[in-house]
């Protein structure tokens, strides 16, 4: 959940100081104009005070922060505002909406609340032709959605499955 709480915030934040639209991809990715803007990981470390969160977000402010054989792929916040981005500008209003959107998060039905934003602001959620790879396992289908704890419905051939990891991808899924 603290993923999709990232991905409203890193949206929130790159509308409001960069005017810069985005989709999101489930799970972790921004894209604007179809390229992906951003990335967002989240892993979970034990420490001595009990279990948190590393969240990266690594957001492409020009297009010099990725390899040019991907440029047709990704994207960077100056090509897609058409002007320099202000970093303190959106370092601070990526702070304010993270601090909202985790705020949320903590109210009586916060995580439903975040799924509906989520749902509400990712195209990809539902009705698209995607496929998944998890490790050795590969999965084409239809999105239909998420589940209350963020999983994708991913409806099949053989019925609808449930993913929790994995790599989503529209470029090689057919419709089946």
């Amino acid at each position: 959940m603290i993923v999709f709480v990232a991905s409203l915030a890193v949206a929130d934040a790159l509308s409001e100081a960069c005017d810069v639209e985005t989709d999101i991809k489930w799970p972790n990715d921004l894209l604007s104009g179809e390229r992906k803007i951003c990335g967002i990981l989240a892993e979970s470390v034990e420490t001595p005070t009990g279990r948190a969160v590393i969240v990266g977000i690594g957001i492409n402010l020009i297009a010099a922060a990725y390899p040019e054989e991907i440029a047709a792929a990704a994207t960077s916040v100056a090509e897609a505002s058409g002007r320099a981005p202000e970093r303190e500008a959106l370092l601070a209003s990526l702070l304010r909406a993270l601090s909202r959107w985790y705020s949320l998060l903590h109210e009586i039905d916060g995580a439903l609340k975040v799924v509906a934003a989520w749902t509400s602001r990712s195209s990809y959620a539902s009705g698209k032709p995607v496929q998944v790879a998890n490790g050795e396992e590969v999965w084409q289908g239809i999105t239909r959605g998420v589940e209350p704890d963020g999983a994708l419905r991913l409806e099949t051939k053989d019925g609808m499955r449930l993913v929790r990891a994995g790599d989503v991808s529209l470029r090689s899924a057919k419709r089946y």
